[in-house]
C-alpha cells in the first residue's frame, strides 16, 4: 500500500533506549534513582506497619519477640531480593500463628526454628521442580475458610491475653476459660488493649492527612504511651538483648520423627500456599509484571532456610504489608528489600523501646487482624454459590482440631463437591404445557454412566406415545449414557410416539457410534435437514429463550424508551442488537436497501420514522449503519459499468436513487473513499462508506433531524460493519476510524488480501 490513514496507525516506533533496525541506540535516563525515588518512601510505609505486626505475631505464636523481627528483616531481604513477585513483601504472617504455637509447645523453640528451615528446604525444591503453579489448585473457599478459621483462633487466644490472663493451648480451653478471664480480669491491660482495638476501627475515618502514618503504629505508640504514664504495672514484652543476641541455631528434635517430618511438610505447604495466593492478589492491585510463582517459592524458601537458621519465624507472603506496598508506591522489588533493611537497622539500634509495649497492647492489635481475616462478603459469596458447607467445615476444624487437618478436610469436601456436581448430571422432564405440544427432557453437564440411574427415572415418566424432545446440552457424553438414551428412543418409537434429540452443546452426540465423542466447533457440525425452519425456531425459542427473555421485557410491556434510531440495511447479516451489544427497548431500528435516507418528503415512511424518534421518542442518537458487500452498492456499479437492474423491477431502480449521488461522490475523491482504498478496502466497501457519510449529511439538513442536531440533544454518527472481520468502522464526513480497541492492521490487510 501507497499510504495509511490515521485511523489504521503503522507500527509504533522503537521505544527509547532500544537498538533499531538500523543498528542505533537513543540514550535515555538511567532508571535506578526513578525507581528509587519511589521505593524509599514506600519502604519507609510498609516498615512502619510491618514492626508492630511482627512483635504481635511473635508475641502470639508463643515465640521469641525478636524472632518475629528476624523473620520480617529475612523475609524483606532474602524473599525481597530472589522471589518471583516484585511487589510483594514478605515476612512473619498470622496464617501460620497457630502452626507455630503448636510447634513451641510440643518441640519448643529451637526445633521449631529447625523445622522452618527445613520447610524452606522443601519449598525450594517445589520451586526448582516447577510445581509453582499446581500450588494453586486449591479450591478458593477453602483458603478463605482457613484464613478465618486462622482469625477466630487468633482472637480467642488474644482476648485473653487483652483481659490479663494467659491463654490456653487450645480453642476449646480458651473458649471455656473466657469467663473466668472476664470476671477476674486485669481493668488497665483491658482498657489498653480495647483503646488499641478502637483507635484501629476508628482510623479510617481520620482525614486523610492523618491516615498517612500507618494505623498500626499509631495504634501501638499510643497504647505504649498511656501505658507508661497511667499503667506502669501492666506486662510488657519480655526482651533480654538486641536482635544480634537473639540468633539462636536451629536444633533436631531427640525423637517423635514422625511428627517432625509431618510438621515440616504441613508449614511448607501453608507458607506456600499463602505466598503464592498472596502473590496472585498483589498482581491484581498493580499493572506491571506479573509473578514468576517457582521463582517465589524459590525465594520463599530460601528466606525460610535463612529465617529458621537464625531463629526466626516462618516466612510467607503477606497480604497486608504487599497491598501497602502498592498504594505507597512502589516502583520495584527494591522497596520490600529496604523495608528488611529498616526492621535489622531498628531492632539493633532501638530495641530498648520494644521492651515499653505491653502485651494487651499488641493483643489488641492481633484481635482487629484476627477480625479481619474474617469477611463477611465471603460468607456471603459461598452462600450464593452452594460452597457454605465446606466454609463451615474447614473452619470449624481449623479452628477446634489443627491447622493441617481442617485444611485436608476442606479440600475433601470440595473435591467432593465438585465431583458431585460433576457427575450428576442435571436431567429434567417437563410436561407439555399444551395438549399439543411435546414432552420436553432436559439434559445437561456431563453424562456418563453415573447419571444412568437418574436417566432411566426420568424417562420412565414420559408416558408411551407421547411425542418427546430431547434437548441435549452436554459437554461430555460417554457410550453407555448413549446407548441407554438410543435404547429408550427406539423402545418409544415403539409405543407409538416420537423422539427428536436436538443437540445444543459441544459435545458432538451422534459421532459416538463411529468415535468417541468429542468437543467440536458448531459450525463444523452438519444440520439435518428440517421442515419450516423459521416455526421450528420460534418453538425452540419458547422452550428454551422465553423465560428467560420475560424478565428483560417486563417493564417494556406498556413502553418503551429506545436511545436510538439505527438505520440499516435489510441485508440478513447485519444485526443491529449483536454489533451494539444491545437488548430489548433500546434501538428503534429502520431497515431499507443501502440504509437509505430520503429527502424530505420523498418517502413516508422515512418522514415519519424520524419524527416518531425525535419528536416522540426523544431519542439521542441517530445513527446510519452500512456494511460490506452491500448489494445496493454492488448494483450501482454494475449500472455504472453499463448493465442493467430490470431483473429485480422497477421499484428497485427508482430506490437507487437515494443512493446513485454516491457513485458520484467516490468518482470525484471524496476523503472517507480515498482513506477507504488506501486502507484495501474494495470499490464496493469504498462505495458503502460513503454512503453512508453522504446519508450523514442528508440527516443534517432534513427538517425534522437537522434542528435537533444542530441544536446538540440528538447526535448523528455513521457506522460501518464489516462482515468479513467482525469489526466496526466509525464513518464521519472527513473519514474512517475503526473502534475495535485489539484492532491489528497487519491481520485486517491479510483479510482484506484473501477477499
Amino acid at each position: 500500500m501507497e499510504a495509511r490513514p490515521a485511523a489504521f496507525p503503522a507500527p509504533s516506533h522503537s521505544p527509547p533506549g532500544s537498538k533499531e533496525k538500523s543498528g542505533r541506540f537513543t540514550l535515555r535516563r538511567p532508571r535506578l534513582p526513578r525507581h528509587l525515588g519511589a521505593d524509599v518512601p514506600a519502604s519507609l510505609v510498609v516498615f512502619l506497619v510491618a514492626l508492630p505486626l511482627s512483635l504481635g505475631i511473635a508475641a502470639a505464636s508463643g515465640a521469641p519477640v525478636m524472632a518475629g523481627l528476624i523473620a520480617a528483616a529475612v523475609g524483606g531481604v532474602v524473599a525481597g531480593s530472589l522471589g518471583g513477585s516484585p511487589l510483594q513483601v514478605s515476612g512473619p504472617a498470622a496464617g501460620l500463628t497457630v502452626v507455630v504455637a503448636g510447634l513451641v509447645q510440643e518441640f519448643g523453640w529451637q526445633v521449631t526454628c529447625a523445622v522452618t528451615a527445613a520447610a524452606g528446604v522443601v519449598q525450594l525444591l517445589l520451586g526448582i521442580s516447577r510445581v509453582g503453579r499446581a500450588a494453586l489448585a486449591v479450591s478458593p473457599v477453602v483458603v478463605k475458610a482457613m484464613l478465618a478459621g486462622i482469625g477466630v483462633t487468633i482472637i480467642l487466644q488474644q482476648l485473653h491475653v487483652l483481659l490479663g490472663s494467659k491463654p490456653a493451648g487450645s480453642a476449646f480451653e480458651n473458649l471455656a476459660a473466657l469467663p473466668a478471664a472476664i470476671t477476674d480480669l486485669d481493668l488497665h491491660a483491658a482498657l489498653l488493649g480495647l483503646a488499641v482495638v478502637a483507635i484501629l476501627l476508628g482510623w479510617k475515618f481520620l482525614p486523610a492527612a492523618a491516615r498517612r502514618v500507618p494505623g498500626p503504629l499509631a495504634a501501638v505508640a499510643a497504647g505504649t504511651s498511656l501505658a507508661v504514664a497511667f499503667a506502669p504495672g501492666v506486662e510488657r514484652i519480655p526482651l533480654d538483648g538486641s536482635i544480634l543476641d537473639a540468633i539462636a541455631p536451629p536444633q533436631l528434635p531427640d525423637g517423635n520423627w514422625r511428627a517432625f517430618a509431618f510438621a515440616i511438610l504441613t508449614m511448607a505447604l501453608i507458607a506456600s500456599i499463602e505466598s503464592l495466593l498472596s502473590a496472585v492478589a498483589v498482581d491484581k492491585m498493580q499493572t506491571g509484571p506479573r509473578t514468576n510463582l517457582n521463582r517465589e517459592l524459590i525465594g520463599q524458601g530460601a528466606a525460610n532456610i535463612v529465617s529458621g537458621s537464625l531463629g526466626g519465624l516462618p516466612v510467607t507472603g503477606v497480604i497486608v504489608r504487599s497491598a501497602t506496598n502498592v498504594e505507597a508506591g512502589a516502583a520495584s522489588r527494591a522497596s520490600a528489600v529496604l523495608h528488611g533493611v529498616w526492621v535489622l537497622a531498628f531492632s539493633a539500634l532501638f530495641a530498648g523501646l520494644i521492651q515499653l509495649i505491653p502485651l494487651a497492647v499488641l493483643a489488641g492489635l492481633l484481635v482487629v487482624i484476627g477480625a479481619r481475616l474474617i469477611k463477611l462478603a465471603e460468607i456471603r459469596t459461598s452462600l450464593r454459590t452452594g460452597d457454605f458447607a465446606i466454609y463451615v467445615v474447614t473452619l470449624l476444624c481449623v479452628v477446634f482440631l489443627n491447622l493441617l487437618e481442617g485444611v485436608m478436610m476442606g479440600l475433601a469436601l470440595a473435591a467432593a463437591s465438585v465431583l458431585w456436581r460433576v457427575l450428576r448430571a442435571p436431567i429434567q422432564a417437563h410436561r407439555p404445557a399444551a395438549p399439543s405440544s411435546p414432552w420436553r427432557v432436559t439434559i445437561a453437564g456431563s453424562c456418563s454412566f453415573f447419571a444412568l440411574p437418574k436417566l432411566s427415572g426420568v424417562l420412565q415418566a414420559v408416558p408411551g406415545g407421547a411425542d418427546v424432545v430431547v434437548e441435549l446440552n452436554a459437554d461430555y457424553v460417554d457410550h453407555s449414557f448413549r446407548e441407554a438414551l438410543i435404547a429408550w428412543q427406539l423402545q418409544h418409537r415403539a409405543t407409538g410416539g416420537s423422539v427428536n434429540i436436538e443437540e445444543h452443546g459441544n459435545t458432538v452426540f451422534r459421532d459416538a457410534a463411529q468415535r468417541a465423542p468429542r468437543r467440536e466447533d458448531a459450525t463444523e457440525l452438519p444440520l439435518p435437514p428440517r421442515k419450516e425452519p423459521l416455526l421450528l425456531g420460534i418453538n425452540k425459542y419458547h422452550r428454551r429463550f422465553a423465560h428467560q427473555v420475560r424478565p428483560l421485557v417486563h417493564d417494556l410491556a406498556e413502553a418503551q424508551n429506545p436511545d436510538s434510531l439505527f438505520v440499516a440495511c435489510v441485508d440478513s447479516r447485519v444485526n443491529p442488537n449483536l454489533i451494539t451489544s444491545s437488548g430489548p427497548g433500546d434501538l428503534l431500528t429502520l431497515r431499507n436497501i443501502g440504509n437509505a435516507v430520503c429527502g424530505h418528503g420523498e418517502e413516508a415512511s422515512v418522514d415519519s420514522a424520524l419524527s416518531f424518534a425525535v419528536n416522540g421518542l426523544g431519542v439521542q442518537s441517530l445513527v446510519i449503519c452500512g456494511h460490506s458487500n452491500c448489494g445496493a452498492m454492488k448494483a450501482l456499479l454494475e449500472e455504472a459499468d453499463g448493465g442493467s437492474n430490470s431483473s429485480l423491477g422497477p421499484a428497485f431502480g427508482q430506490w437507487l436513487d437515494h443512493a446513485r449521488p454516491s457513485y458520484a461522490e467516490l468518482q470525484e475523491g471524496h476523503p472517507v473513499g480515498m482513506q477507504a482504498a488506501a486502507a484495501g478496502y474494495s470499490v464496493v466497501d469504498q462505495l458503502a462508506m460513503v454512503n453512508v457519510a453522504l446519508q450523514l449529511a442528508k440527516l443534517q439538513s432534513h427538517p425534522v433531524a437537522g434542528p435537533a442536531i444542530a441544536g446538540g440533544g440528538v447526535q448523528a454518527t455513521g457506522l460501518f460493519y464489516d462482515i468479513a472481520t467482525a469489526r466496526v468502522l466509525r464513518i464521519t464526513a472527513d473519514g474512517i476510524e475503526n473502534l475495535d480497541p485489539a484492532f491489528d492492521a497487519g491481520a485486517q490487510e491479510s483479510v482484506l488480501a484473501g477477499r
